[in-house]
């Protein structure tokens, strides 16, 4: 899991003097970034506080200090709301077990208000699969079982699924763009749940599996992931293009409503023919 410092001394090698107007006197420079003692001036802390926080020997910090440091970052508000995760917790947070995560029955009426041919899956706060209905099932997962959802130790994980599977590779033609999206949010995720077990066993396989994970990752990118669009392979179906959009519940703000709609009239009839497959599509 990351740490505040962690991400302090990312963020600070990618801003250069030269971005934010700083004057250097043509001194020549060690660091790709600002140093240290240019962004605690730029942030209105001491050096010495500062070099404490990214170093990690400094328990936490206060609001102001996180949003003065995300101004003289040039931090967006979702870096900026993942820095104030950060910066809330201890520096070393103990893991614990989290809960078995259950979709909200609110969440699953409006999935099912859908119906079968909009694809929906709801996910929990690691990407596991809580619920979906048949054409989500049968778009990006038809080798899983429909009921595999029910059972917690059976429930498909969508980023192992990403990263680990071929089937789901060869799937996404925009793979490498979705793949950046991925590890953006779950680094997010991971600042808003820096205890949960599962999540950190999650990130450490991922990290250790595949080798493109672990580039990801330690680039450091964060971001949340609420719309976009997929173009797909599928092997029942063939070429299609859908945009997701997430919905989100305020009972659990944890879980994801995720629906996906056609951006175009052969993406539409193939979703058609994966929700009602016994209904044949009329030739255009």
């Amino acid at each position: 899991m990351e740490s505040l410092g962690t991400f302090l001394k990312n963020r600070r090698d990618r801003v250069t003097p030269e971005g934010i107007g700083l004057r250097t006197y043509g001194a020549s420079r060690r660091v790709p970034g600002l140093r240290r003692e240019e962004l605690a001036l730029l942030a209105g802390v001491s050096a010495g506080y500062y070099t404490r926080l990214e170093q990690g020997q400094a328990e936490s910090a206060s609001a102001q200090v996180l949003d003065a440091l995300a101004r003289a970052l040039r931090l967006d508000d979702v870096e900026t709301a993942h820095l104030r995760n950060l910066g809330r917790r201890p520096t070393r947070p103990g893991l614990s077990e989290p809960p078995t995560e259950h979709a909200h029955p609110r969440v699953l009426a409006l999935m099912h208000s859908l119906g079968e041919t909009t694809p929906a899956i709801v996910l929990g706060r690691r990407g596991d699969v809580l619920a979906w209905n048949r054409t989500g099932n049968a778009l990006f997962a038809e080798d899983v079982d429909f009921d595999a959802p029910h059972d917690p130790e059976r429930r498909p994980s969508i980023p192992r699924r990403f990263f680990l599977d071929r089937l789901t590779r060869d799937l996404h033609l925009n793979w490498h763009e979705l793949a950046e999206i991925h590890v953006a949010y779950l680094r997010l995720t991971a600042g808003r749940y820096p205890t949960d077990a599962h999540l950190a066993a999650l990130i450490g396989e991922l990290t250790m599996r595949n080798s493109e994970f672990a580039s990801l990752w330690a680039a450091g990118d964060v971001a949340d992931c609420t719309v976009g669009t997929m173009h797909l392979q599928h092997p029942a179906v063939g070429d299609l293009s859908v945009d997701y959009q997430v919905w989100l519940q305020p009972e659990s703000p944890d879980h994801r409503l995720e629906v996906y709609t056609a951006n175009d009239a052969r993406s539409a009839d193939a979703l058609r023919l994966l929700g009602h497959p016994d209904v044949p599509i009329a030739p255009l």
